[in-house]
Order: structure tokens, then C-alpha cells, then sequence
């Protein structure tokens, strides 16, 4: 797959500038031009940049972080729910990742870990959650409210 330079730029964490200065240097691997344009392959989600004969070590990433996704009980629809019925009751998981989802019940397929910090909560307030690393949202049946990491 190939990208262009302001793609590339924000995945190696530099100015997309210096990153024409490090093409035009040609350490930049397997990369060319295609008419005005740059074009970039990726080495395991990241371009890859060759090293230096001399100066400064380069700054940019190396490896791509991995995505974290969070998990919590939502105590405040818990509450709510505790006089409905079964069809009119709100979901209580959310799933925070890059959209938030809301369901019923979640199978973990993954190495995740629970956290509790009441010193210093998420943003929306929860003091325990669940943190699972490098794996995508994936809703598998959404009439039954079941999701997949």
C-alpha cells in the first residue's frame, strides 16, 4: 500500500517538510515520485526510514502505538434500569474506542486488564474500567447486542 506525504508525515509523528527534506535525501525505502506527487510504501503500518552517516538521531515513531479501547459499566443506567422492563431497558456497557458504543453484554477475546483509579477517573467520570490494547471494535450482531473486540 501507498501513501502520500502528509499521510506519511502525521504516521512518523514529523512535519510533513521534513519529510520531503528525508525523501529528497532518499532515505526514505521504496519510496518515488509519481509526477508531483510522492508515493510511499508501508513496512508494517509505518514507512520506513533508513539511518544517518552523520548527526543527531532521528526522532520519528519506529513502531505504531497500539490502540486502546476502554470499557465500563455506566452505574447511572444500572440505576435506571432497575424498575423497566427487559425490552425498555438502556445498555450498560460502553465501549469507548474511536466511537463510542453502548450494549448489552461484550465477549473479551483479547489480553485486556482492569483498572481502578478513584484519584484520577476517565473524562466521563468512570473510576474502574477495563483497557484492551491493539484490537479493533467489531460489532457482530447488533440486534443482539453483542459485541467483539
Amino acid at each position: 500500500m501507498y501513501i502520500h506525504t502528509t499521510k506519511a508525515a502525521s504516521l512518523l509523528g514529523i512535519s510533513s517538510r521534513r519529510l520531503r527534506q528525508l525523501l529528497q535525501q532518499g532515505r526514505v525505502k521504496g519510496a518515488y515520485k509519481s509526477g508531483k506527487f510522492w508515493l510511499i510504501p508501508l513496512y508494517n503500518s509505518l514507512p520506513q526510514v533508513t539511518k544517518a552517516k552523520r548527526g543527531q538521531a532521528g526522532t520519528w515513531k519506529t513502531q505504531r502505538q497500539p490502540k486502546k479501547t476502554i470499557v465500563h459499566i455506566n452505574s447511572n443506567a444500572i440505576k435506571s434500569n432497575a424498575k423497566k422492563s427487559f425490552e425498555l431497558r438502556k445498555p450498560v456497557i460502553a465501549i469507548k474506542g474511536t466511537k463510542n458504543t453502548y450494549v448489552h453484554s461484550l465477549e473479551i477475546p483479547a489480553p485486556c486488564r482492569v483498572v481502578y483509579q478513584p484519584d484520577k477517573p476517565l473524562s466521563c467520570g468512570a473510576k474502574v474500567w477495563i483497557e484492551v490494547l491493539g484490537f479493533d471494535l467489531e460489532l457482530i450482531q447488533p440486534s443482539a447486542n453483542i459485541a467483539h473486540f
